[in-house]
């Protein structure tokens, strides 16, 4: 397996970061980053007639989508799937993660009249299957779990046969807050694990390896008889080695996931974490194959996985 597996650096081979996500200067002699991207990781665009709705309901109707603000390149391809990833409390988040697209700083108001326009655009395009994601707001007692809750209760009314999933922030381990969205009784309950624990100083500064863990844990325990399916999602890329992948896995499978997601990360700027190496697909298989082997209902990895990649087949494959 070692002579599969291409060396990786790690970014403690770096000078430290001005600020968290903020330009890393390799040390003189040590080969840090990698810029070029493979060809592999070419993107076939597609804009059809699903595309183009979507594209216009969203701008007609103020909405804002994780597809766009984080500059997925699976956009075409999912929108044509009619599967949309919206992103809701706003397009500012409190916390400043290393490798993420969307502006930091400090939020605007909750809108209250939001959980309705994305119900309404939900059932006017006839999702098959809906995710709903959004930034941290950690200013907020229960980090916006009841706007979750009112979004997958009003989508239930309009467009009872769509998917729904959410992707929430961690509330920072308020575990009442949780249980609010358990009770609306999404589709599936998605959180990010993102990276390996030993990264999380630079990749995810303000949030707990550990607390997301113990999330997805209550998660399962708030849902007994399994029908809420568990999912988290795993970027590879930053400088993680590869048995420390494969602990995470057993980590989340230990923790009652039953689906993951694992894509490699793309620097969206240069203000943002490098890209330390590129996976290849023959990794990835080894990685899906090692995932399916620990017991995960369901499995997506590949370079261009991301987090909702296919999320309209989940369900429906895990079920199976």
């Amino acid at each position: 397996m070692s002579d599969q597996i291409t060396k990786s650096y790690s970014p403690l081979e770096l000078q430290p970061y001005s600020r968290p996500g903020g330009p890393a200067r390799p040390v003189t002699g040590e080969p840090a980053a990698v810029e070029r991207k493979p060809p592999w990781l070419t993107v076939k665009w597609q804009q059809g007639e699903n595309y183009r709705d979507l594209k216009g309901l969203m701008r007609d109707s103020g909405l804002h989508t994780v597809c766009e603000e984080a500059h997925c390149p699976n956009i075409s391809e999912c929108w044509e799937h009619r599967t949309a990833t919206f992103l809701i409390m706003g397009d500012t988040c409190t916390r400043s993660c290393g490798f993420c697209a969307i502006k930091t700083g400090r939020p605007a108001a909750i809108d209250k009249g939001e959980p309705e326009r994305v119900a309404r655009a939900i059932e006017k395009l006839q999702l098959k299957h809906a995710v709903i994601t959004s930034v941290n707001r950690d200013e907020l007692e229960d980090g916006g779990a009841e706007v979750f809750a009112e979004l997958i209760r009003r989508t239930r009314e309009y467009v009872p046969e769509c998917g729904i999933e959410v992707l929430i922030p961690d509330f920072k381990g308020v575990w009442w807050a949780l249980q609010r969205v358990m009770d609306a009784r999404p589709s599936i309950l998605n959180h990010n694990i993102e990276s390996v624990p030993r990264l999380y100083y630079i990749v995810r500064p303000q949030a707990k390896y550990e607390r997301s863990l113990e999330l997805l844990q209550q998660a399962r325990n708030m849902n007994p008889d399994g029908t809420i399916y568990t999912k988290s999602g795993l970027m590879l890329g930053l400088g993680e080695e590869w048995d420390e992948v494969v602990q995470v896995l057993h980590d989340l499978r230990a923790h009652s996931v039953d689906i993951i997601t694992i894509g490699q990360y793309l620097r969206p700027s240069f203000r943002h974490l490098p890209v330390m190496k590129y996976y290849t697909p023959a990794e990835f298989k080894m990685l899906k194959e090692m995932a399916q082997e620990m017991g995960f209902k369901h499995v997506e990895s590949g370079p261009l996985v991301r987090s909702s990649y296919h999320a309209h087949e989940q369900v429906q494959q895990a079920s199976a």
